[in-house]
């Protein structure tokens, strides 16, 4: 071990009980490499990230196996405060912000500025006031290098997820003693402009000698920036490989272990139901960063319709004005029937089912097991897995129902966990999402709103959570609205794109539009939509 590495890990291995889930893994990153690992959900990624970090999840469950060096010296990293210390930043997979705060707190959160006053002069430095003015300059030139414009001050809650991301991303950046950046799925919530700024970025950070270890699903971004690339199966080490070596194809194999397939655009010539079982008239929906202004649309019965955009203009905003998540106004027609905004309660009693951007702000319960998780909002909204006792009009669960229903669900969507009593908080990023969508198809909808659906899951996992939802819409005539900032997963889905700009539908085109029509109406000179 020397001093040419900033990290280097060595024989790291880790276990959950009894479940190994890391084998004897080994790694480095030089000052100023951009390293890639990838592997599919469940591989070890995260895990490994927790590892480096000094996550209290590590310790708690036993610690692990091998060792980890910085800067030439071996590491005892025993919580997140010493990572710090020695020079790690990390951005999770989940947010580690506190949405009661502004952008400029949560940027300088344990690092705030302080300036001297008149008590702190006769009692001590504890009684210094925080610099504000430093905070919101530190802030403001954080949010610069990556290209965010947004006010400092303006607090974090309502926020989308990019947005969030984004901020994230600035906290670590303002770390003036930051040597090694871990960033895990950065890019996963944000839309392709967006993404490609921020690769951007981190080759400018690399640039200037520090270490950066990227975790993506997005191969394609793998092979644009990174200088080495390291492949996780089933958690041990496939390949390590210079980037020219690196090919798309082959990393995808090594991920999953199979030949993947290209996506292809969505088959035409397919019969639509010509009546529409969703009208959007002139809805408005308060939704920060992703406010809808009058927006209108009308929605194919049996269709499978994509609503793309860049991310601030408004297409997280429809679903979730749709399913009373955030003030809205405007009418909406469901199968003929006009259905109340702000009644949450209302949209999932005709029909209507959301599966969320946000599976861990609004999606899941962490703390409970992955069958409850499953079954609970079927059970509250449609009155499944309940039993009667005897001739008393009293119900109870039917656990025996809860779990048969569950283990399918795992099987089918080929969650990787213990089993169904598993507490959802430990499943990595990618199997939550899929609980996510056992939830979705289990309340049964004749609608079902899918936002970023694919939102964190690797290239194998993504392939079967999209083959589901055409599943559900070819074989059981489930009419679905798919939001995504992936305009290839769209057109690989979709029947018809409808694209917003500034909180309106800018145009509908077919999925093989050419590129130039996609990017006219995301630049919004798309013409009036026509149904």
């Amino acid at each position: 071990m020397d001093n040419n590495w900033v990290l280097q890990v060595k024989n790291v291995s880790k276990e959950y009980g009894g479940n190994s889930v890391l084998r004897d893994v080994s790694l480095s990153v030089k000052p100023g490499e951009i390293h890639a690992l990838v592997g599919e959900n469940g591989a070890g990624k995260s895990t490994l990230m927790n590892i480096l970090f000094g996550m209290p999840v590590i310790h708690e469950t036993g610690g692990f196996t091998g060792e980890v060096w910085l800067k030439g010296k071996k590491a005892e990293i025993e919580s997140p405060k010493k990572a710090m210390e020695a020079g790690i930043g990390m951005v999770h997979q989940e947010f580690m912000l506190l949405p009661g705060f502004s952008v400029a707190e949560n940027v300088k959160l344990n690092r705030e500025p302080t300036k001297p006053n008149w008590f702190s002069g006769v009692s001590g430095n504890k009684l210094e006031t925080l610099d504000l003015q430093k905070m919101g300059s530190d802030t403001r030139r954080a949010l610069d290098k990556i290209e965010m414009d947004i006010d400092e001050w303006l607090p974090l809650v309502g926020m989308p997820v990019g947005y969030r991301q984004f901020i994230e991303i600035a906290r670590e950046i303002d770390k003036a003693d930051l040597s090694l950046l871990v960033l895990d799925e950065p890019t996963a919530v944000l839309t392709e402009t967006e993404a490609s700024r921020l690769l951007s970025v981190l080759k400018k950070l690399a640039e200037s000698g520090i270490g950066v270890l990227f975790i993506s699903h997005r191969l394609e971004e793998v092979c644009e920036i990174a200088d080495t690339v390291t492949v996780l199966r089933d958690g041990e080490v496939i390949a390590t490989m210079p980037k020219t070596e690196t090919k798309l194809e082959a990393i995808a194999e090594m991920m999953v272990g199979r030949k993947i397939s290209r996506s292809k655009t969505a088959e035409s010539g397919r019969a639509i139901d010509e009546g529409n079982i969703l009208e959007i008239r002139d809805l408005y929906v308060d939704m920060p960063g992703e406010y809808v202004n009058g927006a209108n649309l009308t929605v194919r019965r049996g269709e499978i319709l994509g609503i793309g955009g860049l991310a601030g203009h408004g297409k997280l905003g429809i679903a979730n004005g749709i399913m009373g998540l955030y003030p809205s106004s405007g009418t909406l027609i469901f199968d003929g029937g006009e259905i109340p905004l702000n009644n949450a309660q209302a949209s999932l009693e005709a029909g209507l089912v959301s599966l969320s951007e946000d599976r861990r702000g609004v999606g899941l319960l962490l703390d409970e097991s992955i069958e409850d998780n499953i079954a609970l909002a079927s059970m509250i909204s449609r009155k499944k897995f309940l039993k009667r006792v005897g001739p008393l009009p009293v119900s109870v669960l039917d656990r025996k129902a809860i779990r048969e229903h569950a283990n399918k669900m795992i099987s089918l969507l080929e969650i990787k966990c213990t089993g169904p009593e598993q507490s959802v908080r430990r499943l990595s990023g990618g199997n939550q999402q899929k609980v996510c969508v056992a939830k979705a198809i289990t309340m049964e909808p004749r609608l079902l709103l899918v936002s970023e659906p694919t939102r964190g899951i690797d290239v194998g996992a993504k392939e079967r959570v999209l083959s589901m939802i055409k599943s559900l819409n070819r074989e059981n005539g489930i009419t679905v609205v798919m939001i995504s900032s992936e305009l290839q997963e769209l057109r690989s889905m979709c029947d018809r794109i409808a694209i917003m700009y500034k909180g309106r539908i800018c145009g509908i085109l077919d999925p093989d539009a050419p590129d130039a029509e996609f990017g006219f109406c995301m630049a919004g000179k798309g013409g009036i939509p026509s149904d």
